[in-house]
């Protein structure tokens, strides 16, 4: 079990759970609202997650890309209940055994009870989530901007990192697209957004805009 408990942090009435999970420490997120939990980028550990998050309503889960790293832990993770949404345009990369971030052993991810697709809402609770696309590091990527009770949140899998952005020389990879996302996600946010990303620690629009590379 390679699953470390790192982070809860309030935010207004909701809860922002943080799990660093697999060999490259992928950020698993749990955020409860009200009687609701939603799950980001359940990327591996999905029973460890699963006993963590056991008290837990979990009624989606999210995944922001389809690389193992951040959906070999779905199938664990499901309930009866529980919708699994992701982009269509990764649905064959997540559940391929041999894309980028598939450990050995690790259990694909089920069919997806929904796809996620531009201007979608995912809600859980009093927050809201609202689906852009953000193609580059795969071609199905999203982030999810908060609203309502998650308003000045941004969830951004692997597209941006604090100082750094997703790698695009993996199959489906396109710099360009990257360099376009990264563009609307500067257009979208304000400078006090949080950005919550896939993999590192939390930062913000605006000490990305002073600072990362990819907006220099």
């Amino acid at each position: 079990m390679s699953i470390s408990f790192s982070n809860t942090v309030p935010y207004g009435h909701d809860t922002i759970h943080c799990f660093a999970v697999g060999p490259i420490s992928t950020n698993c997120y749990a955020y409860v609202s009200g009687e609701a939990c939603l799950v980001i980028d359940p990327g591996f550990d999905g029973k460890a997650l699963a006993s963590q998050l056991e008290h837990q309503n979990l009624t989606t889960i999210v995944a922001t890309h389809g690389h193992g790293d951040h959906v070999g832990g779905v199938a664990e993770l499901m309930r009866p209940s529980t919708a699994f949404l992701i982009n269509e345009k990764d649905l064959e990369l997540a559940q391929s055994p041999n894309a980028a971030g598939h450990r050995p052993g690790e259990s694909l991810p089920p069919t997806p009870t929904g796809f996620l697709s531009e201007g979608n809402i995912v809600s859980v609770g009093t927050a809201r989530f609202r689906i852009i696309e953000t193609p580059g590091h795969t071609p199905g990527g999203v982030c999810l901007v908060g609203q309502g009770s998650a308003e000045g949140l941004c969830f951004t899998g692997d597209t941006l990192f604090a100082g750094s952005a997703g790698r695009t020389d993996l199959p489906g990879g396109n710099f360009d697209q990257l360099i376009q996302s990264l563009a609307r996600l500067r257009k979208e946010l304000t400078l006090d957004c949080v950005v919550l990303p896939g993999h590192g620690g939390a930062t913000s629009m605006r000490e990305e805009l002073a600072t990362n590379r990819f907006y220099q």
